[in-house]
């Protein structure tokens, strides 16, 4: 299974996906402001829920809204993640 989550300014919506690409499970939640650590939290939550929903346990891929600049990408002003660490 695959798991996909579009990190949005104002929402976290994960899709898992079957074998035959179908979707086999949807969760959205709203993304915190301003506080990387319940970011992280919320997006764990969301791939917890889908692979509970699934049941089974799947890759996990994430996207979220930036553009390039000379220097690489940058991230949108709405999101406080690409300039953070996750602690260990």
């Amino acid at each position: 299974m695959r798991i996909g989550i579009d990190l949005g300014g104002t929402k976290i919506e994960g899709v898992a996906l079957g074998r035959d690409h179908r979707v086999i499970a949807r969760r959205r939640v709203p993304t915190p402001r301003n506080d990387y650590e319940a970011t992280l939290a919320a997006i764990a939550g969301v791939v917890a829920g889908l692979e509970q929903d699934a049941g089974q346990r799947g890759t996990v891929g994430v996207a979220f809204p930036a553009h390039l600049a000379g220097d690489g990408p940058r991230q949108e002003r709405e999101l406080d993640v690409a300039e953070q660490t996750a602690a260990p």
